[in-house]
């Protein structure tokens, strides 16, 4: 049991030698520490396989006395999984293979010499970069909520503590009123990370000053955007902040009692969350007396169905009762009256990573990051036509331009960046002329998109902003719950609209309608994310009219991704001759000779199947 600051030092002490390497500690027990990524994206290209082929080639060799191999959370850079990094060098090898293992053990950890071929290669120079500083992936980031993910083995608490993990926990139960916590909560200017961006001080103020016999801190992990992974990967890579965050937030409110709520979806985050809740209660860290003090506190695991509406606060609150999920009008709101109709703080999973650490460098070092009224740092989670996909972590006030450009590599094959969408179905699609513009929450409001939980999935040429509005008005329309008329009734027809554009089937007057309606459903709508859902479709409205417009009067889809709009076209000056196309081509619809001219497509044979397309290696084909 940790019942006193000296025992939590020692523990730290401790885990800092065992540490050392990855820590740069001046003494350390390993020479190498080597990092195998075990979050979802890893694990499904079987990283864990990997690690028990490192464990075994370092035991034949006898070399546990040289290296230490363990697991650890998501290192961000998705794409190149499985990864490994090997420190106090920082050498990062990435889309490693089971059959490298011998050779990272043999020359690596035996002789000192690092696997070029293993190491990352640069877009942009392409040249080999030995260590994780290098990569321009990594350098603009700044890692506050994820910094501990790709540092700790997030299944052993000793590694958590010795970062330092728990101490925030024991200032505030020794030194701290509950009113000094909020005031510096307050005071950093953290906002609420799960989409809407409400001042997190005010929230937990509001919880405090609510009267009751009973409190509770609920986190909200249900994370249901499209394309977003941001707490999934927290909660693999870090659990133990989690639950710190948790009870300095019980301390502050007065609540006695939590719940963390997770997708049954993600078994890896909810495996780690529970062995990480019974060493936390074993360690007396959890459960009464917690570090010495009179603060009680504890938590629970709730797990959702995967229901999308299930992200918004009140409907979450039903589903942890057992209750059918659906939202509930407001006020009073959670913080008053919420579980069992007692006074409740609903924070997601981003918002509560950013506590122990406000809590242990006080409000000024975190105000110094970020915008005027946005501070402090976001995840994203980047996807979509980008060469870098993976899950990042920047200041606020950073620009899409950097972002897609510096950070995401840029557009893969040299193609046009079109839109990038932010905020899931929540949010909206913004077109070039706004690259530059600061991300934070008002700039993003003002551009007519959100900055939602932190999907931001970017758009190119080949895509067609019909499309994408149709696919997330058809995902709100499938996730309603159904309990008011404006959402339920509302999003399906205008999913019927835009079904009937992208068909060809449409008629220009559809188009005001369509504004008509987003501005009912946002002003009729019960709850956050009926409100929100028109704005995929006002968004590509205001900025991509014209593709809108081609598929209604022309009968064309620009981008040729509409099944029934499709056309294919091969562009003379840029074909090479080189007949890859008629190869792909299985309907004899193609024409040329290798090497002697430019191929023509026989339009009348053509079926559009979009084969062609894909095998030209210099994008000769035009669809649309």
């Amino acid at each position: 049991m940790i019942t006193s600051i000296e025992a939590l030092e020692k523990i730290r002490d401790e885990a800092q030698k065992r540490m050392g390497a990855r820590l740069d500690e001046a003494y350390r027990e390993k020479e190498y520490d080597v990092l195998v990524c075990a979050g979802t994206g890893c694990i499904s290209t079987e990283s864990e396989k990997i690690r028990q082929a490192l464990l075994k080639e370092v035991a034949e060799r006898g070399l546990e006395s040289k290296a230490r191999i363990f697991k650890t959370g998501c290192f961000g850079f998705c794409k190149l999984g499985p990864i490994i990094v090997v420190y106090p060098d920082k050498t990062f090898y990435c889309e490693v293979k089971e059959k490298d293992v011998q050779k990272i053990v043999t020359q690596h950890l035996e002789k000192g010499e690092k696997v070029t071929e293993l190491l990352y290669k640069s877009l942009q120079d392409d040249k080999h970069k030995e260590t994780i500083e290098e990569i321009s992936f990594f350098d603009t980031q700044k890692r506050i909520a994820l910094q501990n993910c790709g540092v700790i083995d997030p299944e052993t608490m000793e590694d958590y503590i010795g970062v330092n993990g728990y101490f925030a926990l024991h200032k505030v139960l020794t030194q701290y009123t509950p009113e000094k916590v909020i005031e510096i909560i307050s005071a950093s200017g953290l906002r609420g990370r799960g989409g809407a961006g409400f001042p997190t001080g005010k929230k937990w103020l509001f919880a405090y000053e609510a009267k009751a016999d009973e409190k509770f801190v609920v986190c909200n992990a249900d994370e249901g955007d499209p394309g977003a992974f941001m707490d999934r990967s927290i909660l693999e890579g870090d659990p133990h902040c989690i639950i710190e965050a948790m009870a300095i937030a019980g301390y502050a409110i007065g609540a006695q009692k939590g719940y963390i709520y997770v997708r049954a979806e993600y078994p890896i985050a909810v495996d780690r969350l529970e062995k990480a809740i019974v060493e936390a209660t074993e360690k007396g860290l959890l459960g009464e007396n917690i570090l010495g003090t009179t603060f009680t506190f504890a938590l629970q695991l709730r797990l959702g169905a995967g229901a999308f509406v299930c992200g918004e606060e009140t409907a979450l609150l039903q589903s942890v009762e057992g209750k059918r999920g659906e939202p509930r009008a407001r006020p009073p709101f959670p913080a008053v009256s919420g579980l069992k109709q007692k006074p409740t703080l609903v924070n997601n999973v981003e918002t509560l990573a950013n506590i122990p650490k406000i809590i242990l460098n006080q409000p000024d070092w975190y105000t110094k990051l970020g915008t005027k009224t946005s501070k402090g740092t976001k995840v994203f989670a980047l996807a979509g036509q980008i060469n870098n996909t993976g899950l990042i972590e920047v200041p606020m006030g950073t620009t899409l331009r950097t972002i897609v450009y510096k950070i995401g590599g840029g557009i893969p094959r040299g193609r046009k960046f079109k839109s990038v969408q932010t905020g899931g179905p929540s949010g909206g699609c913004i077109p070039d002329a706004y690259l530059d513009t600061p991300i934070d929450y008002e700039s993003l409001n003002e551009i007519g998109s959100m900055m939602g939980s932190g999907g931001m999935i970017v758009l190119d040429e080949t895509n067609c902003m019909v499309d994408i509005a149709k696919f997330y008005v058809e995902f709100s329309q499938d996730e309603s719950c159904g309990k008011c008329t404006p959402c339920r009734i509302g999003t399906r027809r205008m999913l019927e609209i835009l079904r009937g554009i992208a068909d060809g089937a449409g008629d220009m007057r559809e188009l005001e309608e369509l504004q008509e309606l987003a501005q009912d459903i946002k002003e009729g709508s019960l709850c956050g994310l009926g409100q929100t859902a028109p704005n995929p479709v006002l968004s590509t409205l205001q900025y991509f009219k014209d593709e809108y417009i081609a598929h209604i009067q022309d009968k064309r889809c620009p981008a040729g991704v509409c099944e029934k709009l499709k056309r294919h076209e091969i562009i003379p000056e840029k074909c090479i001759a080189c007949g890859l196309c008629d190869k792909a081509c299985g309907f004899d619809a193609i024409r040329g000779e290798r090497k002697k001219g430019p191929y023509v497509i026989i339009e009348e044979k053509c079926t559009n199947c979009g084969d062609c397309f894909e095998k030209c290696p210099v994008d000769a084909i035009k669809r649309g």
